[in-house]
């Protein structure tokens, strides 16, 4: 993977599959600022940019914590790389880090299709709100707070979701839910 113009360096982590049961469970708050939350978080970016991925939440890498990572911005390029393998070219990054994070406003809604790195290869149109007010803290601990609309509000949504224990399939008609629940048990119990 070619990551242009930006050092980012870290371990890949194992992104935990529904329905694993840590995916339901509600998150606890980040209480330690240091070194360890630094390394996960480090780790998580270099994650969901190898998936890749635009956003990654701490219950999809096993660890129960309210915290998440995204990057609505940067540009992926399908290429192949020196070995002949088919790869992707990253560039123009603008990570975002959101720790203890709070929805404390809303406003219009949209559909937006969605996917999921813990539930592959499922892509369904979910209702969201179109945009969202969040307070949350950063890596250092200290509180800020923005205005997120678009893709950027879809994205912080879906995490949050996690944070509360709710993958996005969870938000479909009971119809499809149940498909995807059978369908994904299936497959585990083929494993």
């Amino acid at each position: 993977m070619n990551l242009e113009k930006y050092e980012l360096a870290g371990d890949e982590l194992e992104i935990v599959k529904y329905p694993d049961p840590v995916l339901s469970k509600k998150a606890s708050e980040v209480t330690d600022f240091g070194p360890g939350l630094q390394k996960l978080v480090k780790d998580m970016l270099f994650t969901m940019y190898h998936a890749p991925g635009i956003g990654l939440a701490a219950p999809q890498v096993g660890q129960s914590l309210r915290l998440f990572v995204l990057d609505v911005e940067y540009d992926r390029e399908e290429m192949t790389n020196s070995r002949g393998e088919d790869d992707w070219k990253l560039s123009n990054f603008n990570p975002k880090v959101f720790i203890n994070p709070v929805l404390t406003g809303n406003s219009g809604t949209t559909t937006y299709e969605e996917g999921c790195l813990s539930v592959p290869g499922v892509y369904e149109e979910v209702k969201r709100y179109q945009a969202v007010h969040v307070k949350y803290q950063n890596l250092k601990g200290e509180f800020e707070e923005m205005e997120a609309d678009d893709m950027l509000s879809i994205c912080i949504q879906h995490e949050n979701d996690h944070l509360e224990g709710i993958v996005f399939i969870e938000r479909l008609s009971n119809l499809k839910k149940n498909f995807y629940k059978k369908k994904m048990a299936k497959e585990k119990a083929a494993r």
